[in-house]
């Protein structure tokens, strides 16, 4: 299985909710299918239902954060020396060549990703056009509004 990359941050993030999946959802889940057994007949039991619903849902989740955490590369940007490239981790000031309009991302794995903070996914249209660019360097993305011209302003990791 190809290592999946994640930033230092990604990866507490993602440890964090497996400790909250652990310690509080799944104790919680476990508990209220007893009450809902205790109820009697769980043929027509709703509360039931949603309870081995809800039990579904987090086990899954367990075990998709512990595949990720079991085959993922954590990458400190702020030990990176990619010589001004830009690489994975790295953040990067754009400046729109159309409007002029400045936009800073920080390139991430896609469970971190969340375009409203910055941090685009590895796999995004932009930011596999940004992957090996440096300072002064023009990155043309096909984005669903049309193709769009970002110069690299500057490269940074932290």
């Amino acid at each position: 299985m190809a290592t999946l990359p994640i930033t230092k941050r990604g990866a507490e993030k993602l440890k964090a909710e497996l400790h909250r999946l652990k310690t509080v959802e799944r104790p919680w889940v476990i508990n209220a299918i007893a009450e809902a057994r205790a109820q009697g007949d769980l043929s027509e039991n709703a509360e039931y239902e949603v309870a081995k619903d809800k039990q579904g849902f987090i086990e899954g989740r367990i075990q998709e954060i512990e595949g990720k955490l079991s085959v993922c590369q954590v990458i400190d940007p702020a030990e990176l020396h990619a010589e001004g490239r830009v690489v994975f981790g790295a953040t990067v000031q754009l400046e729109d060549e159309a409007s002029g309009a400045p936009v800073t991302y920080q390139i991430v794995g896609e469970d971190e990703a969340d375009i409203k903070l910055g941090l685009i996914n590895i796999g995004s249209p932009i930011a596999r056009a940004l992957i090996g660019k440096v300072q002064g360097d023009t990155a043309e993305v096909q984005a669903p509004g049309g193709v769009k011209h970002y110069e690299v302003m500057a490269v940074s990791y932290v």
